[in-house]
């Protein structure tokens, strides 16, 4: 018998013996507690397929705006490309004069092979331990929601906290495939400007420890295709510089640089983040035949295409000499040019200094932060750069503070892997320290300066 029709039975006795009395039966919340629409609300949002090639963005859209009218939160929604809508979100402040926080996520997910996962990725089942399995539950559904559930924990009517600075909460499309219809467009936009954003939280990654991890920085993509020609010739001839011939030196000259940065993360010297990474994508070479390829005929041209990871600390200009001089060289019939990036972004912002966030006493926000996870009980690593790439350089690149950071510890590293998964505990225990977050940057007012105090410092 379960606990509710027990429940049901006694009442019900109740009422026959005693008609003119008025019984009011108190729940003790475990039937439906606040954690179970918490998590169900979660389980509806990653179960929206927004995954490329044809993210339904406008179901998310709709759940958004859904949530964001039981929080009263004011809402925008922009479409800076048809089809692709953001969503913006604002809870004024009581000064909103001063610099804004923004609290920025995306609705897209990558692709999935349903067939190699253990639970549908878009049902977002739980199983015994309380994993939840679904894309975009680490990368990042659970970012997003997070804030919301957050902002609906401090506008409790017993909470009654009220923020000084306005919160701004967006969620973007396209991130997934570069953020250049999303973030980008809305970090140059007139919207954004007139926000005044001051600080910009964004997406982090899940630590396998006990404690979270802080970005101050993020590496930068070069997607760079190497081409080798040469004459063709008979398959059983030997001579120099033909097109694969050239093309293998320079992939064995790229893996000899691979190694040499891999390295040093294996013998600890540097975290992954601060190495530059080079990975092929793709070889392309051969004359295809109706069968496959022919065989007895060398190709006369020979394609790699390289993907190339740079941190804002490594020296952008050399890596580019190296390619020119080193890995594709004019004199080994290699063809290289700027123009044969398939994306490039640059570590250096429009006065040529690295693009990064102060991650010391420099920058309060990030003192404001590492205090704020600490006081919900929360342990912090050591400042880290993003070993990928992030919608946070497009913040970044405007000037403006951009911190990446998920709250998930004791979780394994499974963003864009099969089987994605997020345990509910620990996406609870995310909440309250967005909750304590969000307090301390919203109520936060820089005391002003004086110029004695200046005289001072200098």
């Amino acid at each position: 018998m379960t606990t509710m029709t027990f429940i049901s039975i006694v009442a019900l006795l109740l009422l026959l013996l005693l008609p003119s009395t008025i019984i009011i039966i108190a729940f003790d919340g475990d039937l439906d507690s606040d954690s179970d629409s918490i998590i169900s609300r979660f389980q509806r949002y990653l179960q929206i397929d927004t995954s490329h090639p044809s993210p339904d963005y406008q179901q998310a859209a709709d759940f958004i705006l859904s949530q964001a009218s039981s929080l009263s939160l004011e809402s925008q929604t922009l479409e800076f490309v048809k089809g692709k809508p953001l969503i913006l979100l604002k809870w004024t402040g009581t000064s909103p004069h001063l610099p804004s926080i923004l609290l920025n996520s995306h609705t897209d997910v990558v692709p999935v092979e349903p067939h190699k996962w253990s639970h549908p990725p878009f049902h977002a089942q739980i199983n015994s331990g309380g994993n939840i399995y679904a894309r975009g539950s680490q990368d990042m559904k659970c970012v997003g929601l997070q804030y919301l559930e957050a902002i609906r924990n401090l506008k409790n009517k017993d909470s009654g906290f009220q923020p000084i600075r306005t919160i701004y909460v967006s969620f973007v499309p396209d991130e997934e495939i570069g953020g250049h219809d999303g973030a980008e467009l809305f970090a140059k936009s007139k919207v954004f400007h007139e926000m005044n954003v001051g600080i910009v939280l964004d997406e982090g990654l899940a630590s396998p420890e006990d404690y979270y991890r802080l970005f101050y920085a993020e590496r930068c993509p070069m997607w760079l295709v190497i081409k080798a020609t040469g004459a063709p010739g008979h398959g059983a001839k030997l001579y120099d510089n033909t097109a694969m011939e050239n093309l293998m030196k320079s992939i064995e000259s790229v893996r000899r640089f691979r190694a040499s940065q891999f390295d040093l993360v294996k013998a600890g010297l540097k975290a992954e983040g601060e190495v530059i990474s080079v990975n092929m994508a793709f070889l392309k070479a051969g004359t295809p035949s109706p069968t496959g390829f022919v065989m007895n005929l060398q190709p006369s041209e020979a394609q790699a295409g390289f993907d190339i990871r740079v941190p804002p600390i490594a020296d952008q200009a050399s890596l580019e000499r190296r390619i020119a001089e080193e890995w594709a060289p004019a004199s080994r019939n290699m063809t290289f040019e700027s123009g044969q990036f398939k994306q490039k972004v640059s570590v250096y912002d429009e006065n040529g200094k690295p693009i990064l966030t102060g991650h010391d006493s420099s920058n309060p926000w990030w003192s404001l932060l590492e205090g704020a996870i600490l006081k919900a009980n929360g342990k912090v690593g050591k400042p880290e750069i993003f070993p990928a790439s992030t919608d946070a350089r497009y913040f970044r690149l405007r000037g403006i503070p951009a911190i990446g950071f998920s709250p998930m510890a004791n979780t394994p590293i499974l963003l864009h892997d099969h089987n994605e998964f997020l345990n509910k505990e620990e996406y609870l225990k995310g909440i309250e320290v967005y909750v304590s977050i969000l307090k301390a940057f919203a109520s936060f007012v820089e005391v002003e300066k004086d110029a004695a105090t200046y005289r001072d410092e200098l």
